[in-house]
């Protein structure tokens, strides 16, 4: 397969608390499935969803564990080093965790020749499908939706409680490179009640789409370039 198109896809996830409804690592549970269904719909390989990201330290919340941007970048390197040893000629990277340093780590992973191409899943627009705005939740409509999408079995929407802060607190929260809910929260922002596998299929399918235009229309590039 790789003789026929070096193009690798990778899913990097984190292990990060979503309240006391979603899984732990609901972020990776995103990004594998997008990847995965990337991977299929283009007809390149895909390679083992990396769990574990830079996260926050949890707080009260346990269970979210992580890794320093400098180690994180440092394994995420020596993977595509291996990789593009095989042959991989380019790395399409596919992350869905709302953290700066842990998407700083990613952007700085170079291989000695191969291109690394980085999508941010949280970074498309689906404010159209949504009720909330997405940009400033944390395991509300959009997370609790695309589980209840992708993995049913995992979320108790009967533990969910909307927690939607005053202005002041929001943008304490928003302006984080490592967001972390207030204690009180329980771990959400935002409106999980809003949720539904509807919209998550709909949302799932706004990343999906996206990728593959991208990709689909793209030959297997040389070089060390890092797009967005």
């Amino acid at each position: 397969m790789l003789g026929r198109d070096p193009r690798l896809v990778v899913p990097v996830g984190a292990l990060d608390q979503h309240g006391p409804h979603l899984p732990l690592g609901a972020n990776t549970i995103v990004a594998k499935h997008v990847a995965s269904e990337l991977a299929r719909q283009v007809g390149i390989l895909r390679a083992p969803t990396f769990c574990y990201g830079v996260t926050a330290s949890g707080g009260p919340y346990a269970g979210t564990a992580g890794l320093r941007r400098k180690t994180f970048h440092r394994a995420l390197n020596e993977l595509l080093a291996r990789w593009e040893d095989h042959g991989v000629k380019e790395f399409l990277v596919v992350s869905a965790h709302r953290c700066e340093p842990h998407l700083e780590a990613i952007l700085m992973a170079l291989t000695a020749r191969a291109t690394t191409t980085v999508f941010d899943l949280y970074h498309i627009d689906v404010s159209d499908l949504l009720d909330e705005d997405p940009g400033l939740a944390h395991a509300g409509e959009l997370e609790t939706s695309l589980l209840l999408h992708l993995a049913p079995d995992l979320v108790r929407l009967q533990d969910a409680a909307d927690f939607v802060p005053e202005d002041r607190a929001l943008r304490r929260y928003t302006r984080g490179r490592v967001p972390t809910p207030p204690s009180e929260s329980r771990g959400i922002l935002g409106r999980p009640s809003l949720a539904s596998a509807a919209k998550g299929q709909a949302v799932f399918q706004r990343y999906v789409d996206t990728l593959v235009s991208v990709v689909a229309g793209s030959a297997p590039r040389t070089g060390d370039e890092q797009t967005v």
